[in-house]
């Protein structure tokens, strides 16, 4: 008897641990974009930051004027006592040099706030990566070391070759060295620049490697030592990566947050999908652009890699 009740209780177990991969992740939403909502949408998650803190952003090109500013971000950084951490870019412009990227960071006024680090000034480094049909590592700035937990706070925009950019992008490419980023957009071809431009396609390649590259970092870091922030605000069909960005199209529609990155970018997406078209809102060109260039693959691919579940529920405060 005391056999089949040991059994009986491990099929519980299963079943009950089975029934909780099911269940939805949650999605906090706010529609108040502010200083103080970053900051309750935080806490909302039950995540507190520990450690050291790194808060991932893009610092945004010079000329470009829709990313995440210091004003808004300030309160968070200083809640949770963290740095602010970048790495430089693989296509040149204000960011690829690291002497002209810290002049873009202080003219966009970041180094006035916290501390500022770019992780691969120092140099980068290889992680492991879970998904190896494209990129076999992921090369990252080698300070990613320094950090014991990080808050991944993206502008949630379109996006030239990714169609949309968001967590998942902010936490591969976002993280990824200059070396990093050539090896994730050429798909494993080539860690070097400018000889990774001539291997972007098939376009569901590089999304791919991003996914993969994205749940590399989230190993690295650990699981539950990561919590997810998209500020839907200034939404371009361009990204912040571009100096010219196209103006935006559609109104703010607010902050999301989630412990689980494949729902809060897909919750992100049925955002945009669900603006409807007014005199105020054209929302037809960022989604023409997601469509054209398979944006919502790599949420595909984080899901089927394990990083998390496209279901989630929306809480709304």
């Amino acid at each position: 008897m005391k056999r089949i009740f040991l059994s009986l209780c491990g099929i519980c177990a299963l079943i009950l641990t089975a029934c909780a991969q099911q269940e939805p992740a949650t999605v906090y939403f706010t529609k108040t974009i502010t200083p103080e909502s970053l900051v309750q949408i935080y806490q909302k998650l039950g995540v507190p930051a520990h450690g050291r803190v790194a808060v991932k952003i893009s610092t945004g090109e010079m000329g470009g004027n829709n990313y995440l500013k210091p004003t808004l971000i300030r309160s968070l950084v200083d809640e949770v006592k963290g740095t602010i951490v970048e790495c430089c870019t693989a296509y040149g412009g204000s960011r690829q040099d690291k002497k002209k990227h810290w002049e873009t960071i202080h003219a966009h006024g970041f180094d006035t706030i916290a501390k500022v680090v770019l992780m691969d000034e120092k140099g980068d480094m290889r992680i492991p990566v879970r998904d190896t049909t494209w990129i076999k590592y992921d090369i990252v700035g080698k300070k990613l070391k320094d950090y014991d937990f990080m808050i991944n706070l993206a502008h949630f925009k379109g996006h030239q070759m990714g169609g949309f950019g968001g967590v998942l992008k902010n936490q591969s490419i976002g993280v990824a060295s200059t070396a990093g980023k050539a090896y994730i957009h050429s798909h494993g071809v080539t860690d070097q620049t400018p000889q990774c431009w001539q291997y972007t396609r098939p376009q569901d390649a590089f999304l791919e490697s991003m996914a993969a590259a994205a749940d590399g970092v989230e190993q690295y870091i650990g699981k539950g030592n990561i919590i997810y922030i998209n500020v839907m605000n200034n939404i371009s069909i361009d990204c912040d990566c571009d100096a010219h960005p196209k103006a935006p199209e559609v109104q703010d529609i607010g902050i999301l947050a989630s412990t689980d990155p494949v729902a809060l970018d897909k919750a992100c997406l049925d955002k945009v999908y669900g603006i409807q078209p007014d005199q105020n809102n054209n929302p037809t060109p960022l989604i023409r652009r997601i469509e054209k260039q398979h944006g919502g693959h790599i949420i595909d691919c984080a899901e089927k890699i394990g990083m998390g579940r496209k279901a989630y529920k929306l809480v709304e405060f």
